[in-house]
This record gives C-alpha cells, sequence and structure tokens, in this order.
C-alpha cells in the first residue's frame, strides 16, 4: 500500500525519483524518503507528510546520485513518523525500501538484535536491512545476500536495495506485492507502478512471484524463484506521460467522474459483431469454460465488491445463473464449500488487491477449473493468475475513491452476464435489448453529468452534517452502499446504506431533522415500495435527498429534495444512478475542505492483507 520508486543511471536520479513519487501519491502514503550513493557513501533524506515537504528539504540541502531508492510509507508497523519512514538503513552502507508485510520479524528482530544490530524504528521493514547487512559479511555479493535473506523471508515484499560498496548495482525482487522495471538507455528503473515512470520510459518488464532482478547501467539479469536465470518479455505500454495529468479538473476524481461515458465506450469497443457479444472477448477458450460453467461465484473487496452485488441481481434475475458474492478478505477463513463447475469471478481495478488475489488461490487450492478477472491493469497478478480476461480500458485512474473503474466494471459484468446467461435462461431478444442499452449507456452518463451544477448546491446540505443514510433497493441497494462508502471516504461524514425495506428494523432510530437520507428511486418495480419507505422517513423529521426518474409526478416539498434523473432503462439504471452519487460525495468534500484525491489513511492499491 505503498509506493516504491528506484533507479540506477549516468544521471543524478533525485528529480527522477521525486517526480515518481508524485506519480504515486495517488496510492496514499504518511511519509516519503529517499537515498542515492554518491562518492561511496549512502545520503537519506525523510519526511513526514507529503512529497512536497521532502522535496523542501532536499532543495534547502541537495544531495545526488547515480544510483537511488525512493519511498512512499503508508503505516502498518509503527505510527507514521520520519524515523518509521523509508528508506531504512544498515550501518550506513546497505538501504532498503519496501511494500508489504513481513510476518516473521519479530523472530528475525531478536536474533539480530542478539548479533549487536541497533534498531532505530518500529517497523517491520528494518529487519530486512539489517538481515541483509548480516549475509553481506559471508555472501559473495549484493544479489547473493538478498537471495539468503529473502529466503528467510514470511509474508509479502516488493524490495529495492543499494549498497555502497557496490555503488553501480540496484537489487530489486517481488514476492506478493507488484513491482516493474523500466528500460531507459543506458539506464534502469524499478517501481511499484508504471505511472511512475512513464516520464522516463515507456518500456517494462513485470517481475513475476518470487523474482530477483540485479540491474545496472548495461543490463538487467532475473532470478526465478528457483534461483535460475530467465528472460521475462518487454511490454511496451501506451500510456503517456501526460495520462494521469488533472488537464482542466481541480481533481483527479473530478476528471475521473467526467471521463465515464468515454471510459464506458471503451470498455465495450471491439467486442461486439453485428450487436452479437464475442465469447473471445474474455479470453480465446472463453466460449469452451462457459459452456461448462453451472454457477459462478464473485470475490472482491470495496468499490469492487459493489459491483459484484449488482451482478449478482443480474445474474439471477436476467439469467438465472446461480452466483453468490463474498468479501475476498472473509473467503478464505471460512473454509468454503465451492464446486469444481463454478467459475470464480474476481473483481479488481488494480489486480493488485491482496485479499483477492489470495481468494483466488484459495478457490483453485479448493479444486475450481474456471477463473476469470475483471481488471483495469493488463499485467497485473490477478490477470497472470486468471484463466480468462475482461479488461475495463478505463484509463488510469489516481483518485483513491474509485469512480470511473467501478462503472466500468458494472458494464463488463453485464457483458458476463450476457455470455454466461446465453448458455442458461437469458433469450435471444432479452440479450439483444440489454446491448442496446449498453450502446446507449455513454449517451445517458452524459446527460447526467448535467445535473453537476446542481448537485453542487446540493451538496451545501451536508456541509455541516456527521452522519447521513443512503437507502436503495433491489440493485440499487448496492449503489446506495457504494454512495455511503465514497461519502465517508473522502468527505469523513460517518454513512451507512441500507435496504429501504430494513428501515422498520432499526434505523428509524437514527432519523432527524440531523440526518440526511439518500435514496435512489428509479422508476422500476420496487417504486410503490420505496416510496412507502421515503413517507417513513419524512413522517418522522428527516431530510431526504431523492434521485428519482424525470418521467415520475413527484416534486420537492419541506422535508423532500427531489432532484430527477434521466429516464433510462431498469437493466443499466444501476450504472447510471451511481453518477449523481459520486458527484455528490465530490462536492461535500470540496464544501468540507478535505483532500479528495487522496483521502488520509487510505491508499489506492490495497498490497497488503
Amino acid at each position: 500500500m505503498c509506493g516504491i520508486v528506484a533507479g540506477i543511471a549516468q544521471r543524478n536520479v533525485v528529480p527522477i525519483l521525486i517526480e515518481g513519487l508524485k506519480r504515486l501519491e495517488y496510492r496514499g502514503y504518511d511519509s516519503a524518503g529517499l537515498a542515492v550513493i554518491h562518492q561511496g557513501e549512502i545520503f537519506r533524506k525523510r519526511e513526514l507528510g507529503k512529497v512536497k515537504g521532502l522535496e523542501a528539504l532536499i532543495a534547502s540541502d541537495p544531495i545526488q546520485g547515480n544510483v537511488g531508492i525512493a519511498h512512499t510509507r503508508w503505516a502498518t508497523h509503527g505510527k507514521p513518523s520520519t524515523s518509521n519512514a523509508h528508506p531504512h538503513l544498515s550501518q550506513d552502507k546497505v538501504a532498503v525500501v519496501h511494500n508489504g508485510i513481513i510476518e516473521n520479524h519479530d523472530n528475525l528482530r531478536t536474533a539480530l538484535q542478539q548479533n549487536g544490530y541497533q534498531f532505530t524504528s518500529e517497523t517491520d521493514t528494518e529487519v530486512v536491512v539489517h538481515k541483509i547487512a548480516e549475509e553481506l559479511k559471508t555472501a559473495d555479493s549484493l544479489l547473493d545476500a538478498v537471495k539468503r535473506t529473502v529466503a528467510t523471508l514470511q509474508g509479502a515484499y516488493a524490495l529495492g536495495v543499494v549498497y555502497s560498496d557496490q555503488p553501480d548495482i540496484l537489487i530489486a525482487c517481488r514476492k506478493g506485492s507488484p513491482l516493474v522495471i523500466g528500460i531507459g538507455i543506458g539506464e534502469y528503473f524499478i517501481a511499484s507502478d508504471i505511472a511512475a515512470l512513464l516520464p522516463v520510459t515507456q518500456r517494462f518488464i513485470f517481475l513475476e512471484d518470487g523474482d530477483i532482478a540485479e540491474l545496472t547501467i548495461n543490463g538487467a539479469s532475473i532470478y526465478d524463484k528457483n534461483g535460475s536465470r530467465v528472460v521475462r518479455p518487454v511490454i511496451e505500454s501506451q500510456l503517456k506521460a501526460d495520462s494521469v495529468d488533472k488537464g482542466k479538473y481541480r481533481h483527479y476524481m473530478l476528471k475521473e467522474i467526467y471521463e465515464q461515458a468515454w471510459a464506458v465506450s471503451e470498455t465495450l469497443e471491439g467486442r461486439f459483431i453485428g450487436n452479437r457479444l464475442q465469447d473471445n472477448a474474455f479470453g480465446h477458450n472463453a466460449a469452451e469454460v462457459f459452456d461448462q460453467v453451472k454457477s459462478i461465484q464473485i470475490l472482491a473487496c470495496g468499490t469492487s465488491y459493489h459491483a459484484g452485488l449488482v451482478a449478482r441481481y443480474w445474474f439471477e434475475k436476467l439469467a438465472r445463473v446461480p452466483c453468490s458474492i463474498e468479501v475476498a478478505s472473509e473467503f478464505r477463513y471460512r473454509n468454503p464449500v465451492i464446486a469444481a463447475d463454478t467459475l470464480v469471478v474476481t473483481i479488481s481495478q488494480s489486480g493488485e488487491t491482496a485479499d483477492t488475489l489470495a481468494a483466488l488461490q484459495e478457490a483453485k487450492r479448493l479444486g475450481v477449473k474456471h477463473s476469470l478477472v475483471i481488471c483495469n491493469a493488463p499485467e497485473s497478478s490477478l490477470v497472470r493468475e486468471s484463466d480468462l480476461v475482461m479488461m475495463t480500458r478505463a484509463g488510469p485512474e489516481i483518485g483513491v475513491a474509485s469512480t470511473k473503474a467501478f462503472t466500468t466494471q458494472l458494464v463488463a459484468l453485464l457483458m458476463l452476464v450476457i455470455a454466461v446467461g446465453r448458455r442458461f435462461a437469458l433469450t435471444k431478444e432479452l440479450e439483444e435489448t440489454i446491448v442496446s442499452e449498453l450502446f446507449g449507456l455513454p449517451g445517458a452518463i452524459e446527460q447526467t453529468l448535467k445535473l453537476d451544477s446542481a448537485i453542487e448546491i446540493l451538496a451545501q446540505r451536508f456541509a455541516d452534517k456527521q452522519n447521513a443514510l443512503f437507502l436503495g433497493r433491489g440493485t440499487h441497494y448496492p449503489i446506495a452502499m457504494e454512495g455511503a462508502l465514497k461519502l465517508k471516504e473522502i468527505s469523513y461524514i460517518h454513512a451507512e446504506a441500507y435496504p429501504a425495506g430494513e428501515l422498520k428494523h432499526g434505523p428509524l432510530a437514527l432519523i432527524d431533522a440531523e440526518m440526511p437520507v439518500v435514496t435512489v428511486a428509479p422508476n422500476n418495480s420496487l417504486l410503490e415500495k420505496l416510496k412507502s419507505n421515503i413517507q417513513e422517513v419524512s413522517a418522522r423529521g428527516g431530510q431526504l435527498i431523492v434521485f428519482m426518474d424525470e418521467a415520475l409526478d413527484e416534486s420537492s416539498d419541506e422535508n423532500v429534495f427531489v432532484l430527477k434523473m434521466p429516464s433510462v432503462a431498469n437493466i443499466i439504471s444501476p450504472i447510471v444512478y451511481t453518477i449523481p452519487l459520486q458527484l455528490l460525495s465530490y462536492h461535500v468534500a470540496v464544501l468540507k475542505g478535505t483532500d479528495v484525491d487522496q483521502p488520509r489513511n487510505l491508499a489506492k492499491s490495497v498490497t497488503v492483507e
């Protein structure tokens, strides 16, 4: 859940490392630091807070070097502090940056302390750097010392390592945490995400689990988990350095909200012939797999879990396909029973969500034959682990609060409902209807975005509030959950979501004039029941905000504010109705002055358990 950038070059790497850290800020962090080797010495700078603080520190006391490592830290072991910030040093000769968690750090720390090593931080990472220093006493090289060290580590890690006695070498290794090599001309870099390196290269090698790489200005030598020398493919990225800029928008989140019509179009592009979805959009052998599937098991976390909840309704209502969904972080700890002919569907924007990856691996261990991932990162771990892949093609999503990733995940899931459902109860006529609605979705999103100004005014009702309640029914209950998540993520307002029918089973006790109640009210078969729930709130003095189909004859009154939505078909309405909830949370956060793109305590890519 942190960011690594490192490099070895024939030029000063400090500006490159700082720019790389800035491009990883979206991942969430509490401190930043870097270390470089110059004239046989390691020089380190660390700062609590934002990268700009580290940049100012270096500007006031410059350092330089041709090899260096840099890091943004999100606290796991030890509170946010300068002493806990990376890089960590041992004997002023070895420096390490680390993403992940070392699970056996206590035992390693005890042994190293007995050998005389002094610890200056509370982190699990510091055992790694001291362990490497210990191994260097008898190892032939830094590479050998790192190989010996990682053999003793339990848990997940991505590491960047430098050693002042071998200033022409940078070591990188990964297990359970992503790491990529960037290839320049006479220079090499590593990073947690290719976005960090786009200003210097578009050529990348994605390290596999267990890989260790030795980098010099002359090349990269990669060794797999068995110690064998291997060659990994070089991938040419199509992303440009300016593809992660905010452009005309104040925040990345707002930019990404407005990109959703385009992103949905990208998700649909090239996957239909004659308005018929092609099975091979999910992989070359997808038809064969879908023919064998008897049920669906969705595994995901956070926003992706909400997308899966919507999909469960679609699978069962539209296609009569048995579908279960579970939070990935719980799945592998309850000893689940799962049939071999189940299609396990994982959903992850980054493709590196540790809990989801572990849940997929557990499902395979239990004998599941088929897996499919819906993802936005083509070279990610989940993509490599899965049999079938549906890329959302949403483009880089920098804001921690997911927006376009969510809507494109829903589009991908609805396409999967078509592909699998046509083998169950989904009729040709219904398939054609769904496809038609999907093609009209970008236009519906554009229409909905025109409500932005009205929603900005509406947000003022939340400026002094501490709590909020979100209600929905059917496929819109998960949309209410997503709306509540967005509001709490970026405005820090406590928000809960309930199925509207559950109001009388407890939540009504919370209703008063200080509790805004946001309701999603499309024109569907559950509308009349939802209206009754709305009346229950209104009768108790609750302040209602209702997003309602413009075709309905309802208007605002003293306790109820109605915002009319464009009329859309029921099947795609969950996708459309999430847009105003994203805008609402955004404008509330701006009013409250929070850090919209990098909310406190959160990270974009959750690569630790």
